[in-house]
């Protein structure tokens, strides 16, 4: 699953290269498409925006690749309006970041996810980002939580294995674990995952593809081969904070017309902007 940017022209949403990433994610075997997260600096578009760019992928989509929508909030009406909207639009499910700022406790996060699932119908994946957040969602909490009928999965972006297998072991088969890091979908999928949401599917969607499929085909060596290919690119990406360097990547690769990015994200450093064309160029993607 592609963590998908939000591309930018002249400061505004740029529809038409939106709609054809859309395209490109159909065409090279993305399982399915979540627009406006964390990748798709959904901090910085409009409530307007938000909910145009979930409408176009959705319509570009028309049901040939799951659209999972970004519709979290840190503040529970917000998630609510987001979260019904998704669904009203057509949307396969929904992922909600757990509240930022606020640093509720354990049992404020339970209720407020509980308020979003229960005034809807579509599936729930809960996204865990304390370094984003400030609040870990704990194991036992993540137990409470897939009791809730459409709470279906966490997008876990913690980096500590121990965890999520304490999660799979509380949640059961039924409740999918997904990869929040690039650099641990095979090690997650090793301890029950299900697959990844990825930023670096912006740019290799086929050989993340691939090594998710290569894995549960029982291929292991050739997802591990894929893995350690995909090792320099994961680093590249992630040299400044997401999704500064997989935009200018993608720009690089003429992927999108223009890599701008809105405040408070701002251009690659000159640095790093020299460290990514080199990792590019061993790809030969430029």
């Amino acid at each position: 699953m592609v963590a998908l940017i939000t591309p930018f022209r002249n400061g505004e949403v740029d529809v038409s290269t939106l709609q054809k990433l859309v395209e490109f994610h159909i065409k090279s075997g993305t399982s399915a498409i979540v627009p406006c997260g964390t990748t798709g600096e959904s901090a910085t578009l409009s409530h307007e925006e938000h909910e145009q760019v979930i409408e176009m992928v959705i319509q570009t989509a028309r049901g040939r690749v799951a659209v999972i929508a970004g519709t979290g909030s840190n503040n529970t009406q917000e998630a609510l309006r987001f979260t019904r909207h998704a669904q009203r639009a057509g949307a396969d499910g929904a992922l909600l970041i757990s509240p930022y700022y606020n640093k509720p406790t354990q049992e404020g996060l339970v209720q407020h996810f509980r308020a979003v699932a229960e005034a809807v119908d579509i599936p729930i994946v809960i996204y865990n980002i304390a370094s984003r957040t400030g609040v870990n969602i704990e194991p036992e909490t993540f137990g409470r939580l897939a009791k809730i009928r459409n709470i279906a999965g966490v997008k876990e972006s913690s980096g500590n294995l121990e965890q999520m297998s304490r999660i799979k072991a509380l949640t059961g088969e039924k409740f999918a674990l997904i990869s929040g890091d690039d650099g641990l979908t095979l090690p997650v999928l090793a301890i029950g995952g299900t697959g990844v949401i990825s930023v670096v599917a912006n740019i290799l969607p086929k050989e993340v593809a691939q090594m998710v499929a290569a894995f549960h085909k029982g291929r292991l060596e050739e997802a591990r081969k894929i893995h350690y290919h995909l090792l320099a690119i994961t680093k590249a990406v992630f040299i400044e904070t997401n999704p500064i360097p997989v935009k200018t990547a993608m720009g690089l690769m003429k992927l999108i017309p223009e890599a701008s990015l809105r405040l408070p994200m701002c251009a690659l450093s000159p640095a790093n902007l020299a460290k990514l064309k080199e990792v590019l160029r061993s790809y030969k993607l430029i």
